[in-house]
């Protein structure tokens, strides 16, 4: 034992010294490598050590309820040290009192790993996520989500997953306990403002608890990581929530319509998002990312408009463009023009 305890040492040692080489480095070049490679490998010690925190806080909070808190408290945690490590975060512009809603199914888009930080930057209280049951079996990460209450999901297996998902109904109505999932259900990997499909398995989930679809969107960061062209850099990335969609007087027929007008309502932000004059600095590798934080306490309009104070009062709707009018107030969710209903 002492002798692996040695080695292990000696191993986190070697990657430390291999992190500030490369840090350094980045610092005194301006080719891309550098940085890039800096940044993944503090990426990697920043999720390994937030995992094996999660995992004790987890163990704890199983004698200290609510135990669910635990992932709450790890993602807080990857937050705050991703942004001291590698200077990117992801930032909030507008919606933040949606983060609120309980329980909720919330649901995001899916761009690359560091989506991870994404979900960490926003992750409610009292919430769980979903995840692809083979990370599960991955040391420490694995560990943590299963200590901390995870929803595990058998892809290769539709009856396990109804039953997952049945599972995760019932708890979100005894527990008030809401889920986040990204209904894409892979990485886009996208250099642009693009959603792929939508699975519909979170809004089966939503009908079937009776609770608010939350739909939070990232602007397109292909400026601030670009896997396949090695760039990787410092950044604020923006994001908005938009109003919750009510689902308590559907039943499984509306899913499609529900799937469809959340999908349209989500790539209409995001393409506003990312075309903003903050979103363009984190899509664009042409431009400097920004450094400097968003005015505070934003309007959803405001937000998409790059915070220049294009403000649409009295809660009047505005059109995206898709079909649907989105509400800053969250009071009467989205409004689908043609079909005569709320959802």
């Amino acid at each position: 034992m002492p002798t692996l305890l040695s080695l292990l040492l000696q191993l986190l040692a070697l990657y430390l010294l291999l992190s500030m080489l490369l840090l350094a480095l980045s610092l005194l070049t301006t080719h891309p490598l550098p940085s890039f490679l800096y940044r993944l490998l503090a990426s990697y010690l920043a999720l390994l050590l937030c995992a094996t925190y999660g995992v004790l806080a987890s163990l704890a909070l199983l004698i200290l309820p609510p135990h669910r808190s635990a992932q709450w408290a790890t993602a807080r945690a990857f937050k705050h040290s991703m942004a001291v490590l590698t200077g990117i975060t992801f930032e909030v512009l507008s919606g933040q009192q949606h983060l609120g809603a309980r329980p909720a199914v919330f649901v995001g888009n899916h761009q690359t790993a560091l989506d991870v930080l994404f979900l960490a930057a926003i992750f409610p209280r009292h919430c769980s996520v979903t995840a692809k049951q083979s990370l599960k079996r991955v040391p420490f990460l694995g560990w943590f989500m299963a200590l901390s209450g995870t929803v595990f999901i058998d892809r290769a297996d539709r009856a396990t997953a109804l039953r997952a998902f049945a599972g995760a109904a019932t708890e979100m109505r005894e527990q008030r306990q809401s889920v986040f999932i990204f209904p894409e259900g892979t990485r886009s990997n996208a250099e642009e403002a693009k959603l792929l499909p939508f699975k519909k398995g979170a809004f089966h989930l939503a009908i079937q608890a009776g609770v608010p679809i939350v739909p939070v969107v990232a602007g397109c960061y292909w400026g601030v990581l670009g896997m396949r062209e090695r760039r990787f850099r410092a950044g604020r990335i923006p994001v908005v929530v938009l109003p919750p969609i009510p689902t308590a007087h559907l039943t499984p027929a509306d899913v499609e319509d529900l799937t469809r007008q959340t999908r349209d309502a989500m790539l209409d932000a995001l393409v506003r998002l990312t075309n903003s004059p903050r979103g363009r600095h984190a899509a664009n590798p042409a431009l400097k990312p920004l450094t400097t934080p968003a005015p505070p306490f934003l309007s959803l309009e405001e937000a998409l408009a790059g915070g220049e104070g294009n403000s649409v009062g009295g809660g009047e709707g505005k059109s995206t463009g898709v079909g649907t009018s989105v509400r800053d107030d969250g009071a009467d969710g989205l409004r689908q023009h043609g079909h005569g209903k709320e959802i």
